[in-house]
């Protein structure tokens, strides 16, 4: 057998055996319980919970007070992170954009979304913007072709390239992604150094990265005009076993739906509290974030979003070159109107 003829083979047994996981996954999803989801949660049940925004929030309004549970708070965000607190054991619940229960699942970690929100206005109000290196040409979405992007398999960031590129009419072959962690001021120093000419951007790093390098060095930043404003709870699929532990988790989306609305009906709280004590910037980046982030949507019916997340899914899927997910079979749909349930109480 030539090399070759090898490296395909090898391929293909990789491929199948992908699939075989996300299968595995799939029917693991689906032969989860129907049982409702007690109301009340056993004496001594702990949850260790990676979400420090909302953890902060439930500290500040007074509401932390009020969790029929025993939280244990893991100071871990994002994707990659959580995943891997997840396959340590070490996670029970963790606070993500809609990417990282996508691709948990292609690498057979089985875990479920058992809550969703988003922006009310998500164009006007969008997540990230595309920054430009200093020095670029490009003016708009289609003047990528041909420039350095980066790119975070696995994370937000690198789907929402994949989506500006699949608005602008361009393929992967039209641009060179550059592979590199979107954490930290990774991207922020890339663009600056000229490593890359491209990369989206948060709200928090786009007037830090304006002020150092915009102006007469020529920086700037675009708007990409897609949705960017997912942000969903997820657990493991053992976490919805342990019947003590599951109720724990209703009771968590609860609190997490009072603390989201908090946040944006307290913004001067919300800004001193967190972004100038916790985070360290100044009240007129707390101001801006808090301004810029709107007013927060829960959705009751989680049909809508589910189909985002097919689009999404599939258009990964033809990207990547993994097998076709599902969508339904990432949400537990028992928890769907826990959050709204519980703000019309109010």
């Amino acid at each position: 057998m030539n090399l070759l003829n090898h490296i395909r083979n090898k391929t293909k047994f990789y491929a199948i055996i992908c699939a075989a996981i996300v299968m595995t996954c799939a029917a693991s999803a689906s032969a989860q319980t129907d049982a409702a989801i007690a109301d009340t949660v056993p004496a001594g049940t702990t949850l260790t919970i990676g979400d420090p925004k909302t953890q902060r929030a439930l500290e500040l309004s007074g509401e932390i007070k009020n969790l029929p549970f025993t939280p244990k708070w893991a100071n871990i965000s994002g994707g990659p992170r959580t995943t891997e607190a997840f396959r340590a054991n070490a996670l029970d619940i963790g606070a993500v954009a809609d990417i990282p229960p996508i691709h948990a699942t292609w690498t057979g970690l089985p875990v479920r979304i058992i809550a969703a929100a988003f922006r009310k206005d998500p164009l006007e109000h969008p997540i990230y913007k595309l920054g430009i290196a200093p020095g670029s040409d490009i003016k708009s979405i289609t003047d990528l072709k041909g420039h350095k992007i980066a790119f975070s398999p696995g994370q937000a960031q690198g789907a929402l390239v994949l989506r500006i590129l699949q608005k602008a009419g361009l393929t992967k072959e039209d641009v060179t992604l550059v592979e590199m962690p979107s954490t930290g001021d990774v991207y922020v120093s890339a663009l600056a150094s000229g490593l890359v000419d491209a990369a989206p951007i948060a709200e928090a790093n786009q007037p830090r990265y304006l002020a150092n390098y915009g102006g007469k060095n020529g920086a700037r930043v675009i708007s990409h005009g897609l949705r960017d404003d997912a942000w969903h709870l997820y657990t493991l699929q053992s976490v919805l076993d342990n019947p003590a532990k599951a109720a724990a988790a209703r009771a968590y989306v609860k609190a997490w739906a009072k603390a989201t609305r908090w946040i944006y009906e307290h913004p001067k709280e919300w800004v001193e509290g967190y972004y100038v004590k916790d985070q360290g910037l100044k009240t007129a980046d707390g101001d801006y974030l808090a301004k810029s982030a709107g007013e927060p949507e829960i959705p009751a019916d989680w049909t809508e979003v589910i189909e985002r997340q097919q689009a999404t899914i599939d258009l990964l899927a033809r990207e990547t070159g993994n097998p076709r997910l599902d969508a339904a079979t990432l949400f537990d749909r028992r928890f769907e109107k826990v959050a709204t349930q519980e703000l019309s109480q109010r």
